[in-house]
């Protein structure tokens, strides 16, 4: 995968975080503790799938840049 295609996903990736971001705002005003803490699962998950398609798109750059 190109450093190019890693970066378009995790830019994917922050859009769904921001929206599961603003789905646990409005959570924690309803006080639906349960299911935030299911979204702040969630959140945890997509956080980690954004720093490994970061990760890829810099040793993807690197690689490109040692060609």
């Amino acid at each position: 995968m190109s450093a190019e295609e890693s970066l378009s996903r995790a830019e994917e990736l922050l859009a769904r975080l921001e929206a599961t971001r603003g789905e646990l705002e409005r959570l924690a005003e309803e006080n639906n503790a349960d299911k935030a803490l299911e979204v702040l699962s969630e959140l945890s998950e997509l956080a980690k799938e954004v720093e490994e398609e970061l990760e890829k798109a810099r040793r993807a750059g690197e690689a490109d840049a040692n060609a």
